[in-house]
């Protein structure tokens, strides 16, 4: 019997989302220190952070699915985002970006397909820099970062403290624009 080939799709990602992103989320809340909220959400919680992500402009939500069929229904696998990096004005040219992969999507390239459209995008918009904070250690999310053309700039020593014991957080920025590069 032959096997479907399962296609990954990446797409905006939309109020059809919001659970399942939500319990994707609330994985990393309760299991990782990659994310240092520490109580999981409710979808309702989590209504606020999916709305501030339009299907336009700057601050992007997309999600990743398995898609045997081609319709872009399918199980989602991962997403990325494009935040505000600080609410003060003078940073609107600054977003702060993020990956999360379902547990059982590592090594399928779903982080690297996230990354590949969300900075396509960013390059369209009046956007100068993007930065991510990496709880360390992830020599996983480092590689990703690295290869997209992020520097590490520095890291916070102990800047967070979840399942009793205190986590660095590496700091990496990629300038956007024609070269992507400095």
């Amino acid at each position: 019997m032959a096997s479907r080939r399962t296609e990954v799709q990446v797409r905006p990602g939309g109020e059809q989302d919001l659970h399942e992103l939500t319990d994707l989320y609330n994985h990393y809340v309760r299991e990782t220190p990659i994310t240092f909220d520490t109580e999981p959400f409710t979808a309702e919680q989590r209504r606020p952070w999916l709305l501030s992500h339009p299907e336009d402009g700057p601050h992007r939500l997309l999600v990743a699915v398995e898609d045997s069929s081609g319709s872009g229904g399918g199980r989602i696998l991962g997403y990325a985002t494009s935040s505000p990096f600080r609410p003060k004005a003078a940073y609107a040219t600054s977003a702060e970006v993020t990956v999360y992969c379902a547990p059982d999507a590592g090594g399928r390239g779903v982080g690297t397909r996230l990354y590949t459209e969300l900075f396509r995008i960013l390059e369209t918009q009046d956007l100068r820099r993007a930065y991510a904070g990496v709880t360390l250690p992830n020599a996983a999310s480092v590689r990703l970062h690295e290869r997209f053309g992020f520097g590490r700039v520095g890291t916070f020593h102990e800047a967070g403290r979840k399942f009793g014991r205190y986590w660095d957080v590496a700091w990496f920025e990629r300038r956007l624009g024609s070269s992507g590069t400095e």
